[in-house]
This record gives C-alpha cells, structure tokens and sequence, in this order.
C-alpha cells in the first residue's frame, strides 16, 4: 500500500492545504469505515472527531443506508431532472417539505453546500427583479462568514484568509460585526444588540438596495464554531419583516441533529424565507443538497412560457440524483426510528459535562458548543485572551498530536473542533475528550 501514499502526494491536489507541507509527512490514506471510526490502509483507526467535515450523521458502513443505495442502484443511477423526475427525488422533496420549518414548500436540489447557497442567491436576487424592486441587488452578510468556495458564496463570505484572495472576483455586500460574545466587551445582550443594530442601521440606510440578509443560524462553523447570543436569529428575522428583505438560513452545518434540534432556525422558531441544506442530509454519504422555500418566493417565478424572464435558468447535471435522494430518505427515516434529536439530550448534556474539564486548562480560553458543534478556542494568555494568530499553527500542532492518539480532527485556526457523528456513545466521546485534553497538557507543557 506504500505505492497510494507516493501516488497521493504526486497526483491529488487536497482542499484547504498548503502540498509544499504536506508532502513533508506521511499521509494517512482510509481505507475502510465502521461506526464512529475510519481505519487507514496501515491498520491503524482513527475515532471520527469532525464527522468526515460534519457531515456523518449515523456512523460508517451503515446496514440500512447501504442496503438503501444497493436496491436504488439496482434501479437507476442517475437521471437528469431537466424535463423528467424521478421516485427518490420526488419523495424525498415532499419529505423535507414535512421536517423543515412550516412554510417552507419547495425544493430545489444541487449537489452540495456552495451550490445550494448559489442557488438561493440567485433566487433572491431574481425574486426582486421579478417584483419589480430592481434596485434590491445587494446582500447583507455577517463578519467571518463561511458560505462555501464558489464565487458567489465567497462573496458572501467573510473569512479573509480563505477569501481576501478573490476579492477582485467578488460583489459588494454589506457586512454586519458577527455577535461573537467572548470577543465583545460587554455582556451577551450587549452583544446581541451591537449586531442588531449595525444591520438596522444598513437597513434604514440601504433598505431599498437589500435583497436578503444572509447568515448561519446560532452558529457559525467555520469562523470558529462562534455561538450567538439567544435571541439574535429571532432579532434577525424581525428586522428582514420591518424592512421587507428576504432572509436566507444557511443551514449546511447545523442542520440535521448537530445543535439539538433537527434545523438550528427551530431553536427560536424562526422561518427563513430561503433555507440551505447539505452535508447530514445524506447523512454523509452522497454529494447532494437542497435549497427549500415559500410559496412567497416560488409564486414570483410562476407563469409564462419557457423563455419567459420568470424561468429560474439554474442547475445542475446531478441535481435531484437518485442515489442520493434514496439515501437521503433512508437518513430521515433512521432519524424517525432513533427518535432523533429528542433521544439525543442526555448524549448532549454528558458531552457538555465532560467539556468542563477542559475549561479550568491554562490556555484554553473559551469553549464554544451548541449541541454536537463545539469549538475550543486557544489563547496565549488566558486572563487578557490575548490570542493565537493562524500563523502561529497552535491548533494544527494540537491537532496532530490527537490524530496521533487516535482521534481524526482537524482545527479552524487557534480553535479546535469536535463534531461528531450523531451516533457517537458516551464511551467514544470520553475517549474523544481524553486525547483532547492529553494533546493539549502536552503541547504547552502543562
């Protein structure tokens, strides 16, 4: 097997990686999954920390998924949805109408998070222009976001490492200060209120250039997994009513199970205009995503023939693909049967108690989580939370040390992740936090 890891770092170009480093260490190539663990071609396992990037929902190599793909494929693979359907599709559709939050009634599939973010996108902006609100051409975004790598949801993105690189490629937007409590100077409501305001204040000012305002609900993954203060999303939403802007629900990490609830927008019973979905809705399996909305928007775009200006010109070859929407429904279905995420409380609360042992850590200065979705920020000083810049490698250092232990991760930054999948037992996860905290004490030497 030593031949894939000289072919791996000759041949394949890794996402979010630097090859000049990468090529320096031995790879680590998986070869098979069963559970909450990956197995690499050496043998060696791996407890599956990041849910394969936060998508694994139910474990790998699962019976009931894999049956589900086995009986699709001896169907069909893949039709287009251009001028047909197909079965998986169309009931997977009615079946994300009946999970999501009331009033979202149509379905329009891609194949993954940036895609589906592309797609809401153009639906709001062409929403405007079919309502006649020509000017309603711009999108109000929050500070470190993290929509996805196409032009379009870079746009939309606020993160400059990943995305100041583009910035001649990219539409203006209009970007509010993320609620990020732990770097505000004041307490959590101030906080709220701060983010609150400063898009108010765009509002007022640009309200008839606004086309929707466009964030992840209560949490915000790749900026750090950043909770928000309780209240904003609902604040949020209040504020796209007053001054009559679409709200788009970026959903593709926290949907399905990973914050307590199956859609982070039902934790304050908010209903976006525009919902985004991905990575669990496959429960890891598949590339597919969906983009869900009201009969509001959907209505805009009916009438006309085929080269009328209300045609929604948008897809993809693999949209709606039956394979995917099979899995996808199978998915829904172990989430029913397993009673998630209700049966997934005291899971929660044990990994949440388990958390605190990491507080009391010299140089952890602040422990994020909502649900399954934790960050655990590192700070060089813990009283002034003084903190480590990306160049300083503090969290991939840690990372790999717990890698080395036996558990896959991988940091955003100074911030390190746990995701999980939904499947993990209270064993795995005190395992998880074990290697955690052993990675760390010996890192800083304490």
């Amino acid at each position: 097997m030593e031949f894939l890891k000289e072919w791996d770092k000759e041949y394949v170009w890794h996402p979010f990686t630097q090859m000049a480093e990468y090529v320096k260490h031995e790879p680590i190539i998986i070869e098979k999954g069963e559970g909450c663990w990956l197995y690499d071609t050496n043998g060696n396992r791996y407890l599956d920390a990041v849910s394969s990037i936060w998508c694994n929902v139910h474990g790998h190599n699962v019976k009931e998924l894999n049956d589900v793909l086995i009986e699709q494929i001896g169907k069909v693979a893949h039709s287009t949805l251009l001028g047909l359907s197909n079965v998986p599709a169309v009931k997977l559709a009615k079946k994300l109408v009946e999970i999501t939050p009331e009033g979202l009634n149509h379905v329009f599939y891609a194949d993954n998070g940036s895609t589906a973010m592309e797609v809401a996108l153009k639906m709001a902006y062409q929403y405007w222009q079919l309502k006649g609100k020509k000017k309603r051409t711009k999108f109000i975004k929050l500070g470190d976001a993290y929509h996805g790598d196409t032009i379009g949801s870079v746009s939309i993105g606020g993160i400059d490492l990943f995305h100041s690189m583009y910035k001649e490629l990219m539409f203006e937007t209009f970007k509010v200060p993320s609620p990020f409590p732990y770097r505000f100077n004041g307490t959590q409501e101030e906080c709220k209120n701060h983010s609150l305001s400063v898009m108010e204040g765009i509002l007022k000012e640009k309200g008839d250039e606004i086309a929707a305002v466009i964030m992840e609900p209560i949490v915000q993954g790749a900026a750090g997994i950043i909770v928000h203060p309780e209240g904003f999303l609902k604040g949020v939403r209040e504020l796209c009513d007053r001054y009559g802007v679409l709200l788009i629900c970026d959903e593709v990490a926290t949907g399905f199970g990973k914050t307590g609830k199956m859609f982070a927008c039902e934790l304050e019973e908010v209903v976006p205009d525009i919902m985004a979905v991905s990575k669990g809705l496959t429960a890891g399996y598949m590339p597919l995503s969906a983009t869900i909305t009201t009969d509001k928007v959907y209505q805009a775009f009916w009438g006309g023939d085929y080269g009328s200006d209300k045609t929604f010109f948008h897809g993809h070859t693999f949209t709606g693909n039956p394979l995917a929407c099979a899995v996808a429904l199978e998915n829904i279905d172990l989430f029913e049967k397993k009673n998630w995420p209700e049966f997934l409380i005291e899971k929660i609360d044990f990994l949440n108690s388990r958390l605190k042992e990491l507080t009391e850590l010299p140089h952890v200065g602040d422990i994020r989580n909502k649900g399954f979705m934790v960050g655990i920020e590192l700070v060089k000083n813990k009283k002034t939370k003084e903190p480590f810049s990306w160049k300083d490698d503090v969290g991939r250092r840690i990372s790999k040390r717990i890698v080395e232990k036996g558990v896959f991760t991988r940091p955003l930054g100074p911030v390190l992740v746990m995701m999980p999948p939904l499947a993990i037992t209270e064993e795995e996860i005190g395992f998880m936090i074990d290697k955690y905290k052993e990675a760390i004490i010996e890192e800083f030497d304490i």
